[in-house]
């Protein structure tokens, strides 16, 4: 495994690397996956990601498995559970907007058919490949990130800003922005072009 070339920024966590290896950057089409990263994008405005990824297992089991049928019926006692959570963030906004975010979700599932059919029509179900050599060289924001976010926004959803949609849009692999030395990469470039 260390043999491997990975981004920088994996360092040398092991939790951090089987985050890189694994998911980050690889598409993302399963609507619950979706949710979950929509969710915990969300907890981490104005932390670092490796703050969420240490509490990732705390939130499957606190907000049932990820599953928007089950959040979108939380209520005002639940949600105050939340907030005597210590293995999540204790932050009510958060929470109150995860929950909004379940009863929206859904209502976008409903109308296009799965979460999945809305998100990846915004990139004609084509991820969009990065070239970059540095941290320094990726973008916080992208106009696309802008236009999803104003569109998310317009419908209800908390906690939707452009940075933290551009970090979901990295995170479900809807942008492919791994270093061009990465090995992952090089296999998801691969990937899509025998597709």
């Amino acid at each position: 495994m260390s043999d491997k070339i990975r981004c920088s920024w994996a360092g040398d966590l092991p939790i951090y690397q089987d985050y890189h290896d694994n998911e980050w950057g690889r598409p993302v089409h399963d609507d619950r996956k979706l949710f979950e990263f929509l969710l915990l994008e969300g907890a981490q405005a104005g932390l670092s990601w490796i703050t969420v990824l240490k509490k990732r297992e705390a939130y499957r089991v606190a907000f049932d498995g990820f599953d928007p049928n089950i959040v979108s019926l939380y209520d005002d006692s639940k949600a105050e559970e939340l907030m005597h959570n210590e293995g999540i963030v204790r932050n009510r906004l958060k929470i109150g907007s995860a929950i909004t975010n379940a009863k929206l979700f859904l209502e976008v599932q409903k109308k296009h058919g799965s979460f999945n059919n809305f998100l990846w029509s915004y990139v004609d179900n084509k991820p969009i490949v990065g070239h970059f050599t540095s941290i320094d060289e990726i973008p916080a924001t992208t106009p696309l990130s802008d236009k999803i976010s104003k569109d998310l926004k317009k419908l209800g959803f908390k906690f939707v800003g452009s940075t933290i949609i551009y970090a979901f849009m990295q995170a479900t692999g809807m942008v492919n922005d791994h270093f061009t030395d990465c090995f992952v990469y090089s296999e998801l470039v691969d990937k899509t072009k025998s597709e």
